[in-house]
């Protein structure tokens, strides 16, 4: 079995507003053998000004010289399994106006994911921007799941199936827990069936033999692959519909900071839910944010299975001519990560791609689809209430470019906030942020 080496890439940030949301670079040690997966940028909304960065590797909890960290993952002695390259350009954010004190001295505050508070600095219209961590994540498969044909319900033309952009039937219904079978997917309580994954429907599965509801931590995490089930001792995960967000994670998440998230299949066969206080399997968003498609052809924008596998399989899917909601998660409530809130980010796929190309690890269409696609969205609602929405290259995974432009608006409002034109981002670098202030609308144009 090969090394798994991780990397801590710390930035030297100065950033132009107030909210702090997160980046998430999970590493998974691989369970089957299968094509070395690379790295994905999860949830980014945040606005930040790059200084500098520096990659730090890291074998068994040891720093290692970076010379012998690429020698090894030359020769094949080391991977980096699950995030591939350790670097991040990070990209330029708008800043609002109205929001930002000339100079002020900003507090630690909490903020989301892999993203850790430096120090505090001094410095005219800016705020600290936090040093962020990949950890260590415990066995994902990196094999890429085999296609398999979806049910008539969901058809493949131009990337387009209805289930969906439904309204979401069933997704006030309870769950009653441990009476449903392992085996029975909950489409009755609103849960959307990703039946091109192979398992079942549900949109990722890990398995987790150690894990009782007492479990402060879970140390042994095995991800299934196409083919596997929903059985005993497993985590199954499920997509919503567009708008709205899965419920349900357990309190005790991974030893090395890996997301574990979906229903508990017990040693009875039955589905429970694993998360106090929500007896729904899914729930609405804040609202405010949606992408209008002007093209004319569909596009598949593809959420992140969070917390869970972290794979991009959940699909919003925008028909030519028209607009899907994007959920908005609010970081104050939504998951928790490692101390910080965190918010949802969407993988954006070239025109006419279906969801069974486009929401998919490791896409048949090659390195510009799935975990390749050109572009990342990233839509929270930060704890002032404000929404951060922002778009930026899935960079360095992937050089692929986008075959239409893209543009943020609030509020109806003919001036965009960011946008990427032509191949050129607004405000320059690698990406942009736009800040929608509480009871906005905001617009992601494809056009």
């Amino acid at each position: 079995m090969k090394n798994i080496i991780t990397y801590t890439l710390a930035a030297t940030l100065a950033a132009g507003a107030t909210a702090q949301h997160h980046q998430h670079q999970h590493m998974h040690a691989r369970r089957h053998a299968g094509s070395k997966v690379e790295k994905r940028e999860p949830d980014v909304i945040t606005e930040y000004v790059v200084a500098a960065t520096e990659t730090v590797y890291e074998l068994g909890g040891e720093q290692i010289d970076i010379k012998d960290a690429k020698a090894g993952l030359n020769g094949g002695n080391l991977v980096i399994v699950g995030e591939s390259n350790p670097t991040y350009a990070a990209p330029v954010a708008a800043v609002t106006a109205a929001a930002v004190p000339e100079k002020v001295a900003q507090p630690k505050k909490e903020v989301g994911a892999q993203f850790y508070e430096s120090k505090t600095v001094e410095i005219p219209t800016a705020v600290p921007e936090p040093v962020y961590k990949a950890p260590v994540t415990k066995p994902k498969a990196s094999q890429a799941p085999k296609a398999s044909t979806p049910k008539a319900s969901k058809p493949k033309t131009g990337g387009s199936s209805s289930g969906f952009n439904d309204a979401g039937t069933g997704v006030d219904k309870t769950f009653e827990s441990g009476v449903v079978d392992c085996d029975t997917f909950p489409s009755e309580y609103g849960a959307v069936a990703l039946e091109w994954l192979g398992m079942d429907g549900w949109s990722g599965i890990q398995y987790v033999p150690d894990f009782t509801f007492a479990s402060k931590v879970i140390s042994q995490i095995d991800t299934a692959i196409n083919g596997d089930g929903c059985r005993p001792g497993a985590m199954c995960s499920y997509a919503c519909p567009v708008g709205y967000q899965k419920t349900q994670w357990p309190a005790a998440q991974g030893a090395s900071k890996e997301s574990i998230g979906g229903l508990y299949c017990n040693k009875n066969g039955k589905l429970e839910l694993t998360r106090d206080g929500y007896d729904t399997l899914c729930e609405p968003g804040m609202g405010g944010v949606s992408i209008q498609n002007d093209l004319d052809e569909d596009v598949v924008t593809c959420r992140t299975d969070y917390p869970g596998t972290e794979n991009m399989v959940i699909p919003a899917v925008a028909k030519a001519g028209s607009s899907v909601s994007v959920c908005n998660p609010n970081q104050k409530k939504y998951y928790n990560w490692n101390g910080s809130g965190t918010s949802a980010q969407y993988y954006v796929n070239k025109k006419g791609y279906s969801v069974e190309d486009a929401c998919v690890w490791d896409s048949p269409k090659g390195k510009d689809a799935g975990n390749w696609s050109p572009v990342v969205l990233g839509v929270g609602q930060a704890e002032d209430g404000n929404t951060y929405i922002s778009i930026f290259q899935n960079s360095p995974t992937s050089t692929a470019k986008l075959d239409f432009n893209i543009e943020i608006k609030l509020n109806g409002q003919e001036e965009c906030e960011c946008s990427y034109i032509d191949g050129v981002w607004s405000k320059g670098g690698d990406g942009c942020t736009a800040t929608l202030l509480k009871g906005g609308k905001a617009v992601v144009r494809y056009f």
